[in-house]
């Protein structure tokens, strides 16, 4: 086996599907964060509890982010 042949396998520790599921991970991470993200008042003095705890950003979001690692931690231990 040549020198060129060993460092190519040595380089391919994840396979095509790996980095496929590896950006379907961190695409819901981002999609959570900026579904979490916002909740701005113009006023300082006025707080609008519905805006601020509402379902996309209390429960949504955080499960986006949640499904988000497990698919990062599947990609990382699914064999290619």
């Amino acid at each position: 086996m040549s020198q060129k042949t060993k460092n190519n396998r040595s380089l391919d520790f994840f396979g095509k599907s790996n980095y496929t599921w590896m950006l379907v991970g961190a695409a819901l991470i981002i999609i959570g964060m900026l579904l979490m993200a916002g909740g701005k008042s113009t006023n300082p003095d006025v707080f609008n509890a519905d805006e601020v705890y509402s379902f996309r950003r209390i429960t949504l979001a955080p499960m986006l982010i949640i499904a988000g690692f497990i698919v990062e931690i599947f990609a990382i231990f699914k064999k290619s």
